[in-house]
């Protein structure tokens, strides 16, 4: 490998969580290759949040499910991306068909993992991702051995566009010094969904006891949002955003809370990486994946007692295998809520 770099590409195209996740990553690479270019290849319809990265000089998504699903698209997008200059090559992202778009780019020098088999021939260094030893945020950070870059995570935050911030800051002010508890129900998988009536619940005596309440979703979590909304009976009491905000824009009115309560979701990297205090319930995956929230300011909730069948897989899925969801319906409203008055001071 080289002692200097001018123009580096970093391929992490799973899913929103895993890009926030490279952001230490992406930090580290700029204080070793400070002068380098550092373009970022994400899945498509992510790209948006990372727009204002400042360590970032391009952002660029592929359309995996679309006009990439292919492998001859696949090959073509990776040749493409070998004309533009890069004299690096970096993938955080373990399929084949990533492999294959880094064979195609032909760059001279390309970093990945050391597993699945195939990307011994796709790469020409490879590090091991000790998944069972190590956390995510350490595993991205291995890719950085060959280049010289070790010693813990450093510390970053998301770039976020100053009008998305301007406008959460005016959207903030109307709740005159209350704690705003921000809630996230969705999921894209449904076994990591806590049940709608347990959020209304909580959401309910948050409200009761004075906090206001904001639901966020995404487009395709508006009908979630709305049934539980209206089964928690706080009508124009709470604020729900879901479908009303850009990637840019739900970083930043996360930013302003005063704690976020989400399933495993990407959404739950975007507080923690903020430094907002975040509580996640994990039922059907587990901390030790290594994708939890981190910093001291993150709580992961899950269902007291030992299951056999936990966990169930690494994504979670779309029905529970056993058929009882134990998981996620052990978690009682009693112990979030209890949560909820320990991460802000409150008194119940």
């Amino acid at each position: 490998m080289k002692d200097n770099y001018k123009k580096i590409a970093l391929w992490q195209t799973a899913f929103l969580g895993d890009a926030v996740l490279t952001l230490p990553f992406i930090k580290a690479l700029s204080q070793r290759f400070p002068d380098a270019e550092i373009h970022f290849f994400v899945r498509k319809g992510v790209e948006p949040l990372f727009r204002f990265q400042p360590e970032l000089s391009g952002v660029y998504g592929f359309d995996k499910r679309g006009a990439g699903r292919s492998m001859k698209s696949a090959y073509r997008f990776g040749a493409e991306i070998g004309r533009q200059g890069f004299d690096l090559w970096i993938s955080a992202h373990t399929s084949i068909r990533s492999a294959l778009v880094a064979v195609a780019g032909g760059i001279t020098d390309r970093i990945g993992y050391s597993a699945p088999w195939y990307n011994r021939f796709a790469y020409t260094q490879t590090v091991d991702r000790s998944f069972e030893e190590l956390e995510e945020v350490d595993r991205l950070m291995a890719l950085g051995e060959p280049l010289g870059i070790s010693g813990s995570a450093p510390e970053t935050d998301l770039g976020l566009d100053e009008a998305a911030l301007e406008e959460a800051g005016n959207f903030f002010r109307s709740f005159s010094g209350r704690p705003v508890l921000g809630v996230h129900p969705g999921s894209t998988w449904e076994t990591k969904k806590w049940p709608g009536q347990n959020f209304a619940l909580t959401i309910a005596r948050a409200v009761e006891n004075g906090y206001a309440v904001v639901l966020f979703g995404g487009p395709d979590e508006v009908a979630l949002a709305d049934e539980i909304a209206r089964q928690s009976g706080c009508g124009d009491r709470i604020v729900n955003l879901a479908g009303r905000l850009n990637l840019q824009q739900l970083a930043a009115h996360i930013r302003m809370l005063d704690l976020y309560l989400t399933n495993d979701s990407g959404p739950m990297h975007i507080a923690w990486v903020q430094g907002v205090p975040v509580l996640a319930l994990f039922g059907p995956t587990v901390k030790r994946f290594g994708f939890f929230p981190r910093g001291e300011n993150s709580t992961v909730l899950e269902a007291p007692g030992h299951l056999e069948c936990r966990p169930c897989g690494l994504h979670g899925g779309r029905t529970c295998p056993e058929k009882h969801h134990r998981c996620m319906t052990d978690i009682s409203v009693e112990t979030v809520w209890s949560e909820i008055l320990r991460k802000t001071g409150a008194v119940g």
